[in-house]
């Protein structure tokens, strides 16, 4: 009998969390010939889902609990789930009830049929999506597959199957600041696509600010890409290029020509501005690189646990990064 484990970040979704047990419980009753353990993650949650996981522990032996001594954001929080299972195949997905359960059997089924490594869903529409979002989430996707070399399907989501073989070369990876999705991509593995549209979410509010997301986007280039670095390249080419012909310009006419439209200070000003913009620009850039060198450097852990709930002493991954 085959054993998948069910991983689930929780951040504040205490209204949610029981009717998510309830209808994937449900969902995987359907599916011959597998055992199934879920592994909630709270990660730091201020409200009370760690509350509601601890009373759904103690009923339930395959819940198992881990308890994030802060929040350490919901990329870390897979890492962990994924770290702490020792089952021959892994489903992760969201609280919020938009990764419907009742698509699971369909993930297994899939994976059984196709041979594949790993079944990833493609969100086709969200219901009450924000405007906003849904051009960043678009915008996002265009711009990685563009720049990072990785084969990032438009619309894929964190609401996968992927087997042992995958998940133990997951843990051989090392990155301090882990991009759950970009990494699962980066690794290859033979991958089929599901689709599924997302529901609106049944309670609470989006754990994700726009500023996290973005910061989130940002992690992603800066972790999957040496584009940026590139592009400071050809633009200092370009501005180069552009003042230089400008500079030789003005001076050609200031030489030459009785009448000047400008002063010389007028062309010192022209080159200054041209490039103190563009040290500017390639010393932000380079310091998020830099920032990233430093968070490995350090090496901290991924994350701190305070608590773990129904895991045998050895039969889990007990490392924290």
């Amino acid at each position: 009998m085959k054993k998948i484990a069910i991983v689930v970040p929780v951040f504040c979704e205490e209204k949610n969390i029981a009717n998510l047990h309830r209808r994937t419980a449900s969902a995987v009753e359907k599916i011959p010939g597998i055992s199934v353990e879920f592994i909630f993650v709270n990660d730091g949650s201020s409200d009370r889902s760690m509350d509601v996981l601890r009373e759904m522990a103690a009923a339930h032996d395959n819940i198992k609990v881990i308890d994030f001594s802060r929040n350490f954001g919901k990329e870390v929080a897979l890492t962990a789930g994924v770290h702490s299972t020792d089952a021959d195949a892994v489903i992760c997905m969201d609280a919020d009830l938009q990764h419907p359960p009742e698509l699971i059997p369909t993930l297994v089924e899939t994976w059984r049929s196709s041979g594949a490594d790993i079944v990833a869903t493609i969100r086709t529409g969200i219901d009450k999506q924000p405007l906003l979002r849904r051009i960043g989430s678009h915008g996002y996707y265009w711009l990685m597959s563009k720049i990072s070399g990785l084969d990032m399907v438009s619309q894929t989501t964190d609401f996968r199957l992927f087997d042992r073989k995958v998940v133990d070369a997951f843990r051989t990876v090392t990155d301090r600041q882990p991009m759950f999705r970009g990494i699962m991509d980066w690794m290859g593995f033979r991958k089929v696509y599901v689709e599924f549209h997302a529901g609106a979410r049944e309670a609470g509010v989006p754990g994700y600010s726009y500023m996290r997301l973005m910061k989130m986007a940002v992690s992603s280039i800066t972790s999957f890409s040496l584009f940026p670095l590139r592009l400071i390249g050809y633009i200092g080419a370009f501005i180069t290029l552009l003042s230089g012909g400008l500079l030789a310009w003005m001076l050609t006419s200031y030489f030459l020509s009785e009448q000047h439209a400008y002063t010389p200070l007028a062309i010192v000003v022209v080159a200054n501005t041209f490039f103190i913009g563009l040290v500017l620009m390639a010393m932000g850039l380079m310091s998020l690189y830099i920032g990233a060198i430093h968070t490995e450097a350090i090496h901290r852990p991924v994350y701190i646990i305070r608590e773990r709930l129904n895991f045998e002493s050895g039969s889990a991954d007990e490392r924290q990064g």
